[in-house]
């Protein structure tokens, strides 16, 4: 649920946040992560076929233009998907990402 301009979402009491709990968090954020999920995988599905169109029909994707960012995109996923992570999951993205 997003807040609309000056209206603070329901999770906020003043400028005290409510925790929420694991199932309340799984349960509230579950569609919007959803779509983005479906959205990560429609970029790499694209990628995929212009890849394969640069390289010949090549499905791994090496030797496209691209191919650094897309390598990057899937050590984020990687760091997703880890059950328990050792940091913040958010903090080893940035960092991920700045490396320039």
């Amino acid at each position: 649920m997003r807040a609309s301009a000056g209206v603070l979402p329901p999770l906020f009491s003043g400028s005290i946040q409510i925790m929420l709990t694991a199932t309340q968090a799984a349960e509230n954020y579950f569609l919007e992560s959803r779509h983005m999920l479906l959205e990560i995988a429609a970029h790499f599905d694209r990628y995929d076929v212009a890849a394969a169109r640069e390289t010949g029909g090549s499905s791994n994707g090496r030797g496209a233009g691209g191919a650094d960012k897309m390598t990057r995109l899937r050590e984020a996923l990687a760091i997703l998907a880890a059950p328990r992570a050792d940091r913040e999951r958010t903090v080893a993205l940035l960092e991920l990402f700045a490396k320039d």
